[in-house]
């Protein structure tokens, strides 16, 4: 081969390598270019996403004065709900996207709404009770004021039941205590004008009933209700007053938690369905007459597999009660961005009072 032949042939090898080498360094530049945007675009993607979702609730007095000692990060040290930052400094109300009260605090003059100081525009105030509207005061002071409220009333902004079932995800075997005593009730506030007062004063004429309570001059302490409750076949889960979807720790705690059958007097049998199974409780309604229940309670209770069945609920489901405030404040973090942005509550009284 001529030496300008070879010499050509060198220079197209040399030339085809130079080329792959420059279109390596090119995908290796395109390479490292796309991770270094990405990347940034992640961190950026996140910190934009912990800026959206921090969302700080203040609350302004806790319920009932129990106050609770709130960790640095409470919501998510202790119930990992992530972007939500518990308060209840009240120096941080203009940096607050939610502040909530308790209306019970507001009614007896413990505390009071911050009228007097600057509101931001896009802040959130949040109505809390657990009481009966008949037990709520008077709340037509309160018209224009709050934008949400949070009650155990399922058309509340923030439903805030007493309990729940929660599906078990296997089957599980519920061991029902043994009982001594036919039916018990616990009562402190016994007033003879309330329905459950008369329903009671009819019932104990007829079957036995063993009360306890301040008003029977039989207190009780934490740890002795659920294992004296427990002993009876029937709890009087009897609410002193009625209206629609007031559904108390009286049957949730008192009865469920203890294991026993709940005679519930309340809102209509419907309305406690929507939130237990019609077989787990019995219903004062149902009978035409005080005499009819005390009758049927008798026969139940003699009828081991019929009193049974009232359980069989619970290899399905357990119950889960309300069990702490700050846990229920960090749950507003979690439905804000579905809460509605421009609600004003210029009528909170009326709503307040549904009826059965």
């Amino acid at each position: 081969m001529p030496v300008s032949n070879a010499a050509a042939a060198v220079s197209s090898m040399d030339f085809k390598k130079c080329r792959k080498f420059h279109v390596f360094l090119v995908l290796a530049l395109v390479f490292v270019i796309s991770c270094s945007v990405s990347y940034k675009w992640s961190i950026s993607g996140r910190r934009q996403e912990a800026v959206r979702g921090k969302v700080t609730i203040l609350v302004w007095h806790w319920p009932f004065g129990n106050i609770s000692t709130l960790q640095k990060d409470e919501c998510w040290d202790s119930y990992h709900v992530p972007g939500c930052n518990l308060v209840d400094n009240r120096s941080l109300l203009s940096q607050a996207d939610v502040v909530v009260y308790h209306n019970r605090e507001l009614q007896n003059g413990v505390s009071k709404l911050p009228l007097d100081l600057p509101r931001p525009p896009a802040q959130k105030w949040v109505w809390l009770s657990l009481e009966s509207p008949s037990n709520n005061g008077d709340l037509r002071q309160y018209g224009g004021l709050f934008n949400w409220t949070m009650t155990y009333q399922s058309d509340a902004d923030i439903c805030l039941p007493y309990g729940e079932l929660i599906p078990r995800t296997t089957k599980g075997n519920y061991t029902i205590p043994a009982k001594q005593t036919l039916a018990c009730w616990v009562v402190s506030n016994f007033q003879s004008s309330q329905k459950r007062s008369e329903v009671y004063m009819s019932l104990k004429n007829l079957i036995p009933v063993e009360v306890y309570g301040h008003w029977a001059n039989k207190p009780l302490n934490d740890e002795q209700v659920l294992p004296i409750i427990s002993q009876c076949y029937f709890y009087l889960a009897f609410e002193n007053s009625v209206y629609r979807d007031y559904i108390t720790e009286k049957l949730w705690y008192n009865a469920f938690l203890a294991g026993t059958v709940p005679v519930v007097l309340g809102p209509p049998r419907a309305n406690y369905e929507a939130y237990i199974p019609k077989d787990s409780f019995i219903h004062v309604d149902d009978f035409a007459s005080i005499t009819e229940l005390a009758t049927f309670l008798n026969e139940l209770a003699s009828d081991k597999e019929r009193y049974n069945s009232y359980f069989r609920w619970r290899s399905d489901y357990y119950v889960k009660i309300f069990h702490s405030w700050s846990e229920e404040f960090c749950k507003i973090c979690k439905i804000y961005e579905r809460l509605p942005p421009r609600k004003i509550y210029d009528d909170l009284d009326s709503w307040s009072r549904h009826e059965p």
